[in-house]
């Protein structure tokens, strides 16, 4: 990539643009054979600083950036003002960080790869995708988490999945995916009535051009996910690689290597072989519509 391009990535908040910035100064370091260490020692710190640079999981000073470029060689002053202008732009706040007293910083992560992603895949078993929720079904969610937060906090709370929420319907947003158990849709999270508006909420998600929801129905047993939920991103960049996101209870795994993002990708495809249609979602969630309330 280009320092051109770089300077005009797409806006996809502070995380992907590190993470482009690292991706180039990686290369321009291995093009000239030089260790993470030397690296290191020229900006007064260790090597494993200067691999979370490049993985772009830290800020950069844009002091450390033009000592970096200067030891690999870098004297084009347009290159070095793309490179050190996007340094400035990757420090600038994503819209969560406002939200940073109520967000852990594994979950602010994955809200900027979330904003930057060109395809969303995801799968859940426990509750229905968060890009997805009524307000009144977060709510419900939240509190099962948080039950001893303050009304304040909830509502901080529910504030994010509904910002969140404006990437579907942004131009350019991402295309989300989404494979949904059914057992998702029977559980009565907030109620019947909550649950009753949060189907047909999903009624009205499955006709988004950008949305894609499938059920998978109890009778397709098990399958291969079965191990829980899981998301895998997929960005407009090629430097970029897939990355899978796995939540836990409290933290997050982040895993971006060929064989772990392959190994959940095929397990991608098997749920949506064994889930229906696209195209039937609609009755399918008509017909559930009309059974929320009732024992299964």
């Amino acid at each position: 990539m280009s320092a051109g391009s770089l300077e005009e990535a797409p806006g996809g908040g502070p995380t992907v643009l590190r993470i482009l910035l690292g991706s180039q100064l990686r290369k321009l370091r291995e093009s000239r054979g030089i260790t993470r260490e030397a690296a290191g020692y020229e900006i007064r710190a260790s090597g494993s600083k200067i691999s979370r640079m490049e993985l772009g999981r830290v800020s950069f000073k844009e002091r450390d950036v033009a000592d970096l470029l200067t030891m690999y060689g870098v004297s084009d002053s347009a290159e070095r003002d793309a490179l050190i202008g996007l340094a400035r732009q990757a420090n600038n706040p994503g819209w969560w960080q406002h939200f940073g007293d109520v967000l852990p910083n594994w979950f602010q992560a994955y809200l900027g790869l979330e904003a930057a992603a060109s395809l969303i895949r995801t799968y859940e078993i426990q509750f229905v995708p968060g890009l997805l929720q009524t307000p009144d079904y977060a709510r419900a969610v939240i509190m099962l988490g948080h039950a001893g937060a303050s009304a304040d906090e909830i509502n901080r709370r529910v504030d994010v999945r509904r910002q969140r929420q404006q990437i579907l319907t942004r131009s350019g947003g991402p295309q989300l995916w989404a494979v949904i158990d059914e057992a998702v849709l029977r559980r009565p999270i907030g109620g019947v009535d909550v649950m009753r508006a949060q189907i047909e909420a999903l009624i009205e998600a499955s006709k988004l051009p950008g949305v894609r929801l499938q059920i998978i129905p109890f009778l397709a047993g098990g399958h291969a996910a079965a191990g829980g939920p899981f998301a895998i991103l997929r960005f407009p960049e090629p430097e970029l690689p897939d990355v899978v996101y796995v939540e836990q209870l409290t933290s997050a795994i982040y895993l971006d290597k060929r064989e772990d993002v392959d190994h959940y990708a095929m397990a991608m495809e098997r749920v949506c072989i064994d889930a229906e249609p696209p195209n039937h979602t609609p009755e399918i969630l008509g017909k559930l519509l009309n059974e929320v309330g009732r024992p299964v």
